[in-house]
């Protein structure tokens, strides 16, 4: 791991690994994908449902975690991450699903995954996997040193004309700014992060990064893309609103029993999460 991918990921917020899985490491990490397509769990959503933008969704789905505990604990993401970080100890939290198919999946609206997760700290990291070549244009977007600013309160996902509709609401987290629109003012009012990626590639990002994007289209018809999620020494439990309109707890969706645990400031911690370093 070298010094400056270490500091990008501090200051940016975002870096891109080069090659980091095998053909053979990605040929499981996509059968361990099919199997979760087709065995959804309790958190399965799709994405703008009902609308020819929507996608499928899914989130630590306990039907999969024996498996994917296994898998990844077979994967370079413990060292990788403990390298990144400058952090004695990695565990594993648990994985999402992407599919978005058809050449009509629209952009993931902008937002943060601590407004989801009751997540704080510096060593937070998602490890974002596409099994497809992804062109630029199509490619995951991470703003720049967002993952420093404000945590904004999440979106909805149901409304593709309203990205940023509160998913909490009540006004304890500020509201998403509506990126896209002031984009297409200006292309440059924000720094923005993107890569062009092939198979075994990673991007690698801090959840509380501004991210969205990685539309399909009829030149880049399909994305399968399977995310794992890590925390190492310096992760924190960092509640989420009292109040949420969508019925999300103090501690969020996920884990419920193992959140409940937890106080603010608490260090991320439970049995239930692989350790791998």
């Amino acid at each position: 791991m070298q010094d400056a991918t270490r500091q990008a990921f501090l200051d940016d917020g975002a870096v891109f690994v080069k090659g980091v899985l095998s053909e053979e490491q990605l040929a499981r990490c996509r059968a361990a994908f099919d199997w979760a397509v087709e065995n959804h769990g309790p958190n399965a959503f799709r994405i703008f449902d009902g609308t020819e933008q929507q996608s499928h969704n899914d989130n630590a789905n306990p039907l999969a975690k024996a498996r994917l505990d296994e898998l990844v604990a077979s994967l370079p993401f413990g060292q990788l991450f403990a390298d990144l970080w400058g952090s004695k100890h990695v565990w594993y939290f648990a994985e999402e699903v992407f599919l978005k198919t058809g050449g009509r999946g629209s952009r993931t609206p902008w937002h943060q995954d601590t407004s989801y997760l009751p997540w704080g700290g510096e060593h937070l990291g998602n490890a974002w996997i596409s099994f497809e070549a992804v062109p630029k244009q199509n490619a995951l977007e991470i703003i720049r040193g967002s993952h420093r600013g404000a945590r904004y309160d999440g979106t909805t996902f149901l409304d593709p004309n309203d990205p940023t509709q509160p998913l909490h609401g009540g006004g304890a987290l500020p509201r998403l700014p509506d990126i896209e629109a002031q984009r297409k003012l200006d292309p440059n009012v924000y720094d923005i992060r993107s890569w062009a990626t092939e198979p075994g590639d990673v991007v690698v990002f801090h959840p509380g990064a501004l991210h969205g994007g990685a539309p399909v289209d009829p030149a880049f018809p399909e994305r399968h893309t399977l995310v794992f999620r890590f925390f190492g020494d310096d992760a924190t439990f960092r509640p989420l609103p009292d109040h949420s309109d969508a019925g999300f707890g103090s501690g969020g969706i996920l884990f419920v029993e193992e959140m409940a645990a937890l106080k603010a400031g608490d260090h991320l911690r439970s049995p239930s999460f692989r350790q791998l370093v």
